[in-house]
């Protein structure tokens, strides 16, 4: 290889290939491009992912949506309440003492008049053996005043004595008669005293609780913190009724006789028959309700005072089988709130809370049917906050 060749060699090697370098950049710009874009997005669904993560969860109370058949979906109302007895009460003593003899227990039966205690009576046995006494001798100065103003009156008749002497006779006589009058109240009134240490059975009855055992110290008034005011407290069963407080918006839709299901929360498979037997004359104010008493049409040893109940009151008549087995959907009347002027409930979906509009209806005691909006077993939040939201994370 001569000179000039070496010398052409060399330059090519040191000649740059500008297609290459065109090439690079191209590629290099579209990376680019593609990272200025994916970037933001990346971000922006990572700031969106730890803010969900980050925010904070609200702890809320839930409830089914329940679905009602039957009578109760029938019903014109619903309405809960308790078992009362409206013949009741708390037995007490009229004396003071300590109680000797209790003959009764919760549970047991007793007839009207029937003893039910007895408080210690020595003292007034005693004072009753005394006002006897007095009594008889009583009678005995009236029978000796008696006869000697019988004998002044016939000594005067006679001319054998002064009419002084008969005056004297005659109000000896009359105050003899009012001492026996005198004792005669004073032995009533142990008498009544030895009774009232005697407790009975002021109708016939059952024995719900007993307040005092034998040995303490039962008074009237019970104003010392060792001693009973009442002994036993008994009511009479077949008194039993269901009184029920109603909104003073439904209370229209109650009647008088009108036909009532009730069903105890003890045996939620029985049904009693009943009808309403008074509407007390009078508004709860704090409550806005009025209270109903409904009569059981039929009962039995499981109906106890003071059981909690639930009333169905029906429409007047039978209702057809196709209307009583028409189902409801009904939802605890707390989970009811108006935003914006509508009516919504917000329901729980995987932990989120999700605001649906509901369409109501009518009212079952403590729930509100719900028309549209809502399927039946979906959970719903109750009382929710006023900062609630869809999309909110719930525990």
């Amino acid at each position: 290889m001569n000179e000039q060749d070496a010398k052409n060699a060399d330059l090519s090697a040191l000649r740059i290939d500008r297609g290459t370098k065109k090439a690079i950049p191209g590629r290099r710009k579209r990376w680019l491009y593609v990272l200025w874009l994916a970037v933001p997005v990346v971000l922006y669904f990572g700031y969106r992912t730890a803010l969900h993560e980050v925010a904070p969860t609200v702890k809320v109370q839930t409830a089914a949506a329940q679905v009602l058949a039957g009578s109760e979906a029938s019903a014109d109302l619903v309405a809960t309440g308790y078992v009362v007895a409206q013949v009741k009460a708390a037995v007490s003593s009229k004396a003071t003492g300590r109680l000797r003899v209790l003959n009764v227990e919760e549970g047991d039966k007793a007839q009207a008049g029937e003893v039910l205690a007895e408080l210690e009576s020595d003292d007034i046995r005693a004072e009753l053996d005394l006002a006897r006494a007095n009594l008889k001798r009583a009678r005995a100065d009236s029978v000796e005043a008696f006869l000697a103003y019988r004998r002044q009156e016939k000594l005067v008749q006679t001319g054998h004595s002064t009419q002084e002497l008969l005056d004297v006779a005659t109000a000896a006589h009359a105050r003899a008669n009012a001492e026996v009058e005198a004792m005669a109240a004073n032995l009533k009134a142990v008498e009544v005293a030895l009774e009232s240490t005697v407790i009975r059975a002021p109708f016939a009855g059952t024995v719900l609780t007993k307040h005092a055992d034998v040995g303490e110290m039962v008074a009237p008034l019970a104003s010392a913190t060792s001693s009973r005011g009442a002994v036993v407290t008994m009511a009479d069963m077949t008194s039993l009724e269901v009184e029920a407080d109603v909104s003073e918006s439904n209370i229209n839709k109650v009647k008088i006789n009108g036909p009532c299901e009730i069903v105890l929360d003890a045996y939620p498979n029985y049904i009693y028959r009943g009808h309403v037997k008074k509407i007390v004359p009078t508004a709860d104010r704090a409550r806005a309700t009025v209270m109903t008493k409904v009569a059981f049409d039929t009962i039995d040893d499981r109906v106890l005072p003071e059981m909690s109940a639930r009333v169905n009151f029906l429409p007047s008549g039978e209702a057809s089988p196709a209307v009583r087995q028409n189902p409801v959907i009904v939802v605890p009347k707390s989970a009811i709130t108006t935003r914006d002027g509508q009516k919504i409930v917000f329901a729980v979906t995987d932990g989120i809370a999700k605001q649906i509009p509901v369409e109501t209806g009518r009212e079952f005691g403590k729930t509100t049917e719900i028309l549209a909006g809502l399927r039946a077993g979906e959970v719903v939040i109750l009382s929710p906050a006023g900062a609630l939201k869809s999309g909110d994370k719930v525990e």
